[in-house]
């Protein structure tokens, strides 16, 4: 078992980074590494069938975090495109698949249209992680790619219901039942009655039941229990909808949606991506380790022409609804070549359809095949593309600029008595934050007013990014602990270079390394109010209010011109208080200069009074 996993791991260390090199991509890298290990080459592994369940896995993680970048607000804004071009997608292209192998293959129109519809789907794991490498996920491609591989992910729930229903009907041989889920045997009513049930307690638990838990994991302190909640939560909502012999990515994608407005929403995205992300390339090597080559050989001829007919008739089909959908003509290109590929639930309804003998195996092996060699093109496809962009001009791969929306992102870290501040004007200025803060009940007190907190540490990278660091134009650190306000600093500073950084600063030698980290700038937290109370003094012990403002800014200027001067001395204690006394003895002779000077400005006010006027 350990040498297997050593494999697997040098594999995926030695030939990911090559690939990356290359310009191919990690998702190309893992399919490589597969092929180079499997059977069919080195033959370092065997059998890969059980390992493949596990890595699917990675699949159903991807679609949890996923759901937790949907809040219901933004999911219901996407209807048009999920509905309507992933609805058109799927409708279109299973339907001239299963037309055409229907008209050129000696099967049942049932088989066809089971084979058309598996076939319909693209790959969530390879487009999502191909695009996010590139940078284009946010492009007009990448929007309308993201909402059909949503519909198409939910879409595999009543294709998988479909299945067995076509195997009841004539024209297909039915088998014995080998639906393994626990309502199996249940009336069909009963059956629909506990799935509604189960979708229901998810949502449910998710909203009312997980926030007190991972409320009550985030105040031990503990990030280890906090990811073991989070991966307990994704593995208990899997093996629920796998009872009930639903699609567990379906599931989880729910329970995503259900969490986007949780104040732990960013924590538990950082806990789960480095699982995601190991299932997903282990996915990727077992699709490449499980490429049936002797099936290739034996039938090299069909089986490349089924996959490029498959490719081409599937762009073709993605390139006419990006034309009815208006895109752009580049963007359109870069649509139709990202999802022309087939996807990993192809594998899922492959083995679905074998189980109610909906076809055979050797169909089964056919459609494997096709669909592995089409994913290992989809990466390809990506390279093609960047290809053509930058010939046909040097900033073609760029967005253009009337599709750049302004954005107004700033990321406050800490939001106590100081952040709340900073983020109640920015946010009366119309201005989008991504609050984070690492005390449970302090998130749980703001709440109850109607601002939007997110759980987490500030100073994880992971956590940062996820909160939108590589695109935020600010980030505010507002915490109290000045060890950790440099801790965050010092973490963007090297993992976000460009992103401008503002800070609370604790006390005097909080501000004196914040002068050294060279940040945008800092504001000292009592400075100010205490100033004002000063003035405020000052007035009651009978100073005219206009001094009292006047020496208060005079104080002001000569102590921020203080704080940078002794900057370099602070930490040598004997030259630093010496440079202190001084600046003290400047700062009294300051101040009494200015009392002379006012007080002979208001002797000469009082003797140009006093001088005689002349008669008119």
């Amino acid at each position: 078992m350990l040498t297997t996993a050593l494999i697997y791991l040098l594999a995926a260390v030695i030939a990911v980074p090559i690939a990356k090199r290359l310009g191919l991509g990690s998702v190309l890298g893992y399919l490589i590494a597969g092929i180079i290990i499997g059977p069919s080459a080195l033959q370092l592994v065997g059998d890969q069938t059980d390992v493949m369940h596990v890595a699917e896995f990675g699949v159903v993680m991807m679609l949890f975090l996923v759901g937790l970048e949907l809040q219901p607000s933004r999911l219901w804004s996407m209807r048009k495109p999920i509905l309507g071009l992933g609805g058109l997608q799927v409708l279109i292209t299973a339907t001239t698949l299963s037309g055409l192998i229907w008209l050129l293959s000696p099967i049942n129109p049932l088989m066809a249209i089971a084979i058309g519809l598996s076939l319909a789907l693209s790959s969530t794991a390879i487009v999502l992680q191909s695009l996010t490498e590139r940078g284009q996920l946010e492009t007009q491609a990448g929007k309308n790619a993201f909402s059909v591989l949503l519909f198409q992910d939910i879409a595999v729930i009543p294709i998988l219901a479909l299945l067995p229903l076509l195997a009841t009907l004539p024209l297909v041989q039915s088998v014995d039942d080998h639906n393994s889920s626990l309502i199996a045997g249940l009336a069909v009513w009963q059956q629909v009655l506990v799935t509604v049930g189960v979708i229901g307690a998810i949502i449910v638990s998710g909203r009312f039941v997980s926030r007190p838990l991972f409320r009550f994991i985030a105040e031990t302190g503990s990030r280890e229990l906090f990811t073991v909640l989070a991966l307990c939560l994704v593995v208990a909502i899997a093996v629920a909808m796998s009872a009930v012999g639903l699609s567990a990515a379906l599931g989880t994608f729910l329970a995503g949606v259900v969490l986007a407005e949780s104040e732990f929403r960013h924590e538990i995205e950082v806990d789960i991506e480095p699982f995601k992300g190991l299932l997903l390339g282990l996915f990727f090597i077992t699709v490449g380790a499980n490429i049936n080559f002797a099936l290739l050989a034996s039938q090299f001829g069909l089986i490349i022409c089924l996959v490029i007919a498959l490719v081409a008739l599937k762009a073709g089909i993605l390139l006419f609804l990006s034309v009815l959908f208006k895109m752009e003509r580049k963007q359109a290109i870069l649509f139709s070549l990202a999802l022309a590929q087939g996807g990993e639930f192809a594998f899922v309804l492959t083995s679905a359809g074998q189980q109610f003998a909906v076809f055979d195996s050797a169909t089964a092996s056919l459609i494997t095949i096709v669909v592995a060699l089409s994913m290992l093109m989809a990466p390809l496809l990506f390279v093609a593309h960047e290809a053509y962009s930058s010939r046909i001009s040097q900033h073609a791969s760029q967005i253009q600029d009337d599709e750049v929306q302004p954005t107004c992102q700033v990321i406050i870290a800490g939001y106590g008595r100081f952040g709340q501040i900073v983020g109640r004007l920015l946010a009366s200025r119309g201005y989008q934050l991504t609050i984070l803060d690492h005390s449970a009940s302090q998130i749980e007190m703001v709440r109850r007013f109607g601002s939007t907190v997110y759980y987490g540490d500030a100073a994880r990278p992971d956590l940062l990014e996820a909160a939108g660091a590589d695109n935020a134009r600010l980030l505010v650190v507002g915490v109290d602990s000045a060890d950790k306000s440099m801790e965050i600093i010092r973490v963007a500073k090297k993992h976000f270079p460009r992103l401008r950084i503002l800070s609370r600063a604790v006390d005097r030698r909080h501000a004196y390394e914040l002068i050294n980290e060279d940040i945008t700038g800092f504001q000292r937290e009592t400075f100010y109010s205490a100033l004002k109370l000063s003035v405020d003094a000052l007035a009651l012990l009978g100073v005219e209010r206009s001094e009292a403002e006047r020496v208060s800014r005079l104080f002001a200027e000569h102590d921020e011109e203080s704080l940078y001067k002794l900057a370099d001395l602070w930490g040598d204690d004997q030259s630093y208080g010496r440079a202190v006394r001084q600046r003290a003895e400047d700062l009294n002779a300051v101040l009494a200069e200015d009392a002379a000077r006012q007080s002979q400005s208001d002797g000469d006010s009082d003797d140009k009074t006093s001088e005689p006027q002349p008669t008119a």
